[in-house]
């Protein structure tokens, strides 16, 4: 379980804190609305007011308890951009930022944050799966809780097999193809090897997904 703060509690922010809180992670919310705030008080794990542009008003939250900050305040460009600089300054570990413009990308762009989103409603779901599962480079949910997706494959897993690292899971999470830089290998198998910054495609349900993230993390 990890914790995450949303600031800005719009359609995307809201949508994002839901479903992160329905995979199992704690959110802090945060508006400047202090009506949209007390709407979800009693949905996220804390709800707060506040002007997260304002250095000393975000002093006020425990900001370095998260694992994430998502910076959902698509709508405001200054103020998405003044909460990233105080978020820096306070010493966030990672910050997401939601951009709704090619100018609010740029200029983000060039402040080091991690990612950088362009949500709809409908996005904020793929985030918080890919918040949910850091190792999910993308997904496309087939319906019924049945994923299709690309696992980075990270150093520490290089020269193992497909068979030594999903263990029993194999069957259950059909592995389908790896793709190594331009070439892609399939069918696998157990003795499939896997090198660094390999991409494999795999089809899984979420209990099965979820099951095997700590081995590829």
């Amino acid at each position: 379980m990890s914790h995450f703060t949303v600031i800005g509690l719009g359609r995307f922010g809201i949508t994002t804190s839901l479903e992160l809180i329905r995979l199992g992670h704690t959110v802090t919310g945060v508006d400047s609305n202090p009506k949209i705030v007390e709407k979800y008080v009693d949905h996220l794990t804390q709800s707060i007011v506040c002007d997260a542009s304002d250095l000393s008003a975000l002093h006020e939250i425990d900001i370095l308890a998260s694992d994430v900050v998502v910076v959902a305040i698509g709508s405001d460009m200054q103020a998405s951009l003044m909460t990233v600089l105080a978020l820096q300054d306070i010493g966030a570990k990672t910050i997401w930022v939601k951009s709704n413009t090619k100018a609010h990308q740029t200029i983000v762009s060039k402040l080091g944050v991690a990612k950088i989103i362009h949500p709809e409603e409908d996005m904020g779901i793929h985030v918080a799966q890919s918040l949910n599962y850091p190792m999910v480079e993308d997904y496309i949910a087939m319906g019924n809780g049945i994923y299709v997706v690309t696992l980075h494959i990270s150093p520490n897993l290089a020269g193992q097999t497909l068979g030594t690292v999903l263990l029993d899971a194999f069957n259950d999470v059909h592995p389908m193809a790896l793709k190594r830089h331009h070439e892609i290998i399939t069918p696998l198998n157990h003795e499939s090897v896997l090198h660094a910054h390999d991409k494999l495609l795999l089809v899984a349900d979420h209990l099965k997904l979820k099951s095997i993230a700590n081995a590829f993390t």
